[in-house]
């Protein structure tokens, strides 16, 4: 199964199974941050992403760039202020 596949699986059951207030609090939050302008300045598929290190959950320096193209990789954005 691919990415995509088991990403909209998890969603539908994530939302079959959610309170109802819980789901209209998250679209709340999605509706504020769409209405900030935020869009307007997140990264865009295609985008470039810089070359950059980061420590793994062993403590070990793991280049970007290393891992480019040797298997699938998954970069998540998170807001600097919550």
């Amino acid at each position: 199964m691919k990415l995509q596949e088991q990403m909209d699986a998890y969603k539908k059951s994530f939302v079959e199974k959610a309170p109802q207030e819980v789901l209209d609090t998250m679209q709340q939050a999605k509706e504020e941050l769409k209405n900030s302008g935020i869009l307007d300045r997140t990264v865009k598929v295609g985008d470039k992403a810089p070359d950059f290190s980061l420590r793994n959950t062993r403590g070990e320096v793991v280049q970007f760039q290393d891992l480019i193209g040797r298997r699938p990789l998954v970069l998540s954005f998170y807001r600097g202020k919550w």
